[in-house]
This record gives C-alpha cells, sequence and structure tokens, in this order.
C-alpha cells in the first residue's frame, strides 16, 4: 500500500542558477517514495500572467506556488507539488510551476531549456498566454518544440533510418492553452465560435507556396504534428487591476463571477481528462521513473551534450531496469533472510525456498521493468539469482560443517578428556571406549538442525580419533595378557584357598556333627533320667495313693464300725432307760 503523500507545500525541483539548471535532492527524494502513476501537469507562461494561481487551483489549495504582484519572476526554475489526485484513487497528480519567460533580471536566460523540460515532464502542458493568440506566442511555442524534439527520448531509427511519427509525438503531452484577460470576441463571419475552434482557427495554415507563406504555416504544421490533442480556455480578469496583488487572498465571492466559472471548468478539465506520464511501449511514470527522466535531461542540457538524448529511454531503462534487478535482489534476499535458518535439514528444502523466492523476485523485476531489451536484465538479474543459490548453498554447507563440528567437540570432549585422564587405559578398557562412542554417537543423531553435512562430519571426527582408539586397543591387549597370567594364578590361589576352606568347612561340620551327637546323647541320658525319675515318681504317688486309699478305707471301716458301735451303744442305753421308767411306774 502506498503510502499517503503529503507536501503542505510545493519545493524547488530545477533550479535556475546563473551558471546552470541543478537538480534540488530534496525533490528527487519525494518522487523517490512515491510509487503511484503520475498525472504531470506542468505550465509555462511569460512572468506576471497568473500561472501560479492556476496551478494553486489544481492543488485545490489558495497559497503554495508564489504568486507575485511586480515585475519581478518569484518562480526560479521550476517547481513542483506532489498532491493525491482528486479524481483517481492510487495516483498521484504533480504540479509543476515554471518561471515566468522574459525575467526582466535574467543575465543568463534559460528560458526556453526551461519550457523544453516542462514539455518534455509533463503529461498535459498548459500554455499561458495573454490577451489573445499572436504570432509571438505562436513563434515561440515552435521554437521550444523544436528544441524539446531533440531533446526528447527516442528509440534508435530504423534500419532505413527513416523515423517513426508516431513515436516522435508519443513524447509530447496533450496541450492546454489558455489566454488571460481575454477581450477579443469569439466570433468569426458573425458567427459565434467556441474557444477551442479560436485555437484551431489560429493555428490552421495558409494556402500557397511563397516564402511568407511558408514561414506562417511552419510553427503552425509543427504544433499541429507535435500536439494532435489540443484545448483552448480563456479567462475574464479577475477583478480589478489594483486587487490583482491580493489575487491569492481573495474568496471567490471578491472575484469576477465568470472569472469563477472559468477557473473551475478548466481545472475540472484537467482532473478529467489529464491522462498518466506514459513513455512508448505504455510504460507509465512512477515517482522513481520521474525522478530518473528529470536527471537524464537536465543532465543532458547542462552538459550540451544534445545528441545523448537520442537515448534517453534506453539510459531511462538501463535505470530503471537495474533499479528493478536490485529491488528482485534486496525482496530475494528478505525472503531468503526470513524463510531460511542455516542449516537447513536438505537441500531440496532449501531449493524450494529459492524458487518461490526467485519467483516472486521475477514478478517484481518484471512489474517495474520496461523495455529491456533482449532481456538483458532479466538475464543478469537470474545470473544474479543463481549466484544467490549458489552462495547459500555453500553458507548451507559451511554452516552445517560449523554446526556438526561444534556438536561433536561439544558431545565428544568428556570422551577425550577420559581418555586423556587414563580411564581407558586398563584391561577392557578398548570395549568401553567403543560402548561410550557408541552412546556418543546415538547422542549426536538425537541433535536436531545439523543440516547435510551431519555424517560426513561425523564420519570425519571419527576418523581423526582412530589413532585413539588404536591406542587404546594395544593398551588393552597388553594389560589384557598380563592380567589373563595373574588371573591364572588368583584363580589357582583361589582354588586351593577354597580347597582349605572347604576342608576346615568338613572339620568344622564334623565337630559340629559329634557336638551335636553329644548333645543329643546328654539329652537322651536326661530324658531318660527324667522318664524314670518320673516314673519313681508316679509309682511313688501310686503307692502313696494306695496308703491313702487304705488308709481312707481304713478309716471308713472304723468310722462304721464307730457308729455300729454308737448306734449300739445308743440303743442298749435305750434299753436301759426303758427298764428304768418301766420299774418307776412299776
Amino acid at each position: 500500500m502506498t503510502p499517503e503523500i503529503h507536501m503542505p507545500d510545493p519545493v524547488c525541483l530545477i533550479e535556475n542558477t546563473k551558471e546552470k539548471l541543478r537538480v534540488n535532492p530534496e525533490a528527487l527524494d519525494i518522487l523517490s517514495a512515491i510509487t503511484q502513476p503520475m498525472v504531470v501537469v506542468a505550465i509555462v507562461g511569460l512572468y506576471r500572467t497568473g500561472k501560479s494561481y492556476l496551478m494553486n487551483k489544481l492543488a485545490g489549495k489558495n497559497k503554495g506556488f508564489s504568486v507575485g504582484s511586480t515585475v519581478q519572476s518569484h518562480t526560479k526554475g521550476i517547481w513542483m507539488w506532489c498532491v493525491p489526485h482528486p479524481r483517481k484513487p492510487d495516483h498521484t497528480l504533480v504540479l509543476l510551476d515554471t518561471e515566468g519567460l522574459g525575467d526582466v533580471e535574467k543575465v543568463d536566460k534559460n528560458d526556453t531549456q526551461i519550457f523544453a523540460l516542462a514539455i518534455l515532464m509533463s503529461s498535459t502542458f498548459v500554455y499561458n498566454t495573454m490577451n489573445k493568440i499572436d504570432q509571438g506566442a505562436i513563434d515561440l511555442l515552435h521554437n521550444v518544440t523544436e528544441l524539446t524534439d531533440l531533446l526528447r527520448a527516442r528509440n534508435s531509427p530504423d534500419l532505413d533510418g527513416v523515423e517513426d511519427p508516431a513515436y516522435s509525438v508519443s513524447f509530447f503531452p496533450d496541450l492546454v492553452w489558455t489566454l488571460r484577460d481575454f477581450y477579443l470576441d469569439l466570433e468569426t463571419d458573425g458567427k459565434l465560435i467556441t474557444a477551442d475552434e479560436y485555437l484551431e482557427n489560429s493555428l490552421r495554415p495558409k494556402e500557397g507556396n511563397s516564402q511568407r507563406i511558408q514561414n506562417f504555416n511552419l510553427p503552425r504544421l509543427c504544433i499541429q504534428k507535435f500536439f494532435p490533442i489540443k484545448k483552448c480556455f480563456i479567462f475574464d480578469s479577475p477583478t480589478h487591476r489594483k486587487k490583482l496583488g491580493q489575487l491569492e487572498t481573495l474568496h471567490d465571492d471578491e472575484l469576477d463571477s465568470e472569472f469563477v466559472q472559468q477557473v473551475a471548468e478548466f481545472c475540472s478539465y484537467i482532473f478529467s481528462h489529464s491522462t498518466v506520464k506514459t513513455l512508448p511501449g505504455g510504460i507509465k511514470v512512477n515517482g522513481s521513473c520521474l525522478k530518473n527522466l528529470v536527471m537524464i535531461y537536465v543532465n543532458a542540457i547542462s552538459s550540451g551534450d544534445l545528441a545523448s538524448m537520442d537515448n534517453a529511454v534506453l539510459a531511462l531503462a538501463q535505470i530503471e531496469n537495474s533499479a528493478a534487478v536490485q529491488k528482485a535482489i534486496a525482496h530475494y534476499d528478505q525472503q531468503m533472510g526470513q524463510k531460511v535458518q542455516l542449516p537447513m535439514e536438505n537441500l531440496q528444502e532449501l531449493l524450494d525456498l529459492h524458487r518461490a523466492s526467485e519467483k516472486e523476485a521475477v514478478e517484481i523485476f518484471m512489474k517495474r521493468s520496461f523495455k529491456d531489451v533482449d532481456q538483458r536484465f532479466q538475464k543478469e538479474l537470474e545470473t544474479l539469482l543463481d549466484a544467490k543459490h549458489n552462495d547459500i548453498c555453500k553458507q548451507n554447507l559451511e554452516a552445517s560443517w560449523d554446526r556438526c563440528w561444534a556438536l561433536l567437540q561439544d558431545i565428544f570432549g568428556p570422551l577425550e578428556e577420559a581418555v586423556k585422564q587414563g580411564i581407558y587405559s586398563k584391561p577392557g578398557g578398548h570395549n568401553l571406549f567403543i560402548q561410550k562412542t557408541e552412546e556418543l554417537k546415538a547422542k549426536y543423531y538425537q541433535e536436531p538442525r545439523k543440516g547435510i553435512q551431519a555424517e560426513e562430519a561425523l564420519q570425519k571426527y571419527l576418523k581423526s580419533k582412530e589413532s585413539v582408539s588404536d591406542a587404546i586397543l594395544q593398551t588393552d591387549q597388553a594389560l589384557t595378557k598380563k592380567e589373563k597370567e595373574m588371573e591364572e594364578e588368583r584363580v589357582k590361589a583361589e582354588a586351593a584357598k577354597a580347597e582349605a576352606q572347604r576342608l576346615q568347612e568338613i572339620q568344622r561340620q564334623n565337630r559340629q556333627m559329634m557336638a551335636q551327637r553329644e548333645r543329643l546323647h546328654q539329652e537322651q541320658v536326661r530324658q531318660m533320667e527324667l522318664a524314670k525319675a518320673k516314673q519313681l515318681a508316679e509309682l511313688q504317688r501310686m503307692r502313696e495313693l494306695q496308703i491313702q486309699k487304705e488308709a481312707e478305707e481304713l478309716n471308713a471301716t472304723l468310722e462304721a464300725e464307730t457308729r455300729r458301735l454308737r448306734n449300739q451303744y445308743q440303743h442298749l442305753q435305750g434299753i436301759a432307760n426303758s427298764s428304768d421308767d418301766s420299774c418307776i411306774l412299776l
């Protein structure tokens, strides 16, 4: 999206010094920033004829271009004002106001050069004169037109040396002739005519072959040839002569109503009919292109080498196409810089990104370039893009190698340090070394973004460490042989020790068995004694029980006998008592 155009005031585009014309860098910077197509309207005329007023109106402002009120020319050189086009979206209206022709203060007159530059740069050329169309105004336009024809950019002549007239005309803008303070009546032979008809009548050649008629017809035929599209506007005096000095401060209601209407019609025509500045081949001019055209024309005029202007389009094409190549390359670099993260894992991915960015770059070039004869600049772009591709492939290789080598140093660094410390200088150390190497290789393979040099870098690193592996192997083998001998002696010693230990164990077990047997015997004896004692105790207990029983039986017998005797006694006593009672009774 094109940035909004912001020029609050005009700036000088071409300075007219006493020595030569000079381009203003500030104005070129403004043009460089505008990518929109440009409608370029330039105005030329005698000083103090109200040119700047009309240009301010086209800009939609009352102030801007300098409006002078004296016989001194206010606009030195050519001033530029870029504004958004009021009726064409995404277009820029470029207004060029030139210094007045015939400035009485000038020493070195560059009038015709400025006049010619205005024609060359514009798509609509406004020729502002006073009162009427006279021979002086026609002669001046003719002379400048011929100079412009020398300065204009054109293709190389055909093989037969005949130039295409259509091409010659294609560089010339539409002509709008404005007549200020017009005082004549627009009529001929008693009939009213339009301003356009008045212009056509003024430029119509006369019949005849005399030298005087040829001199009369020559400028008119030239103007007719180079300006096939012509328009004429007439303007009444805007206000009283005493107020002309304050013209830019006056409101429309303070001006002559006819003049206000005429200015409005002029602006409407310019907005509606002025076309984009276009070069042969349909090339629409933007800010960068116009900037280069200005520099080409001014440099040619300043150097006096008018012949070099014959190839202005080719020179412009070279500048524009070179810029298109640079812009395409810049876009390619930007896209690749954003999308490519070196190292890439595979070449196809890198190639796909290159092709996508290359396609966009070529599209940008094709959109901006023109007149690329024999596709020279496109081929140059392709060569540069191929070189860019080769370079980024080389960078990818280098980035992959650097990344992989740094990884290898980081991953295998502890192993190298362990080797230095002699950790693997022992029997079996080589197997341990190989095992650790495989573990580190697996770790290396797991690391992302190594690129296409991953395997080659690993193999080269391992190759560089083969001597270390061989040294560890030799040490391992030497130590292993000695260790085997020591191992055999150790095994024998351990076998003898084991046999002695076995015998000792047998003796210990025998002793344990004897002790166990003794304990069992003692236990048996004790058990037997316990059993005997128990038996004796049981016999004693049984004897005591028997005695107790016999005692109890004896006691029971005694008790029974006692009771019997007591009962017998009591019975006998009872009988005795009964006998006593009977005696008593008796």
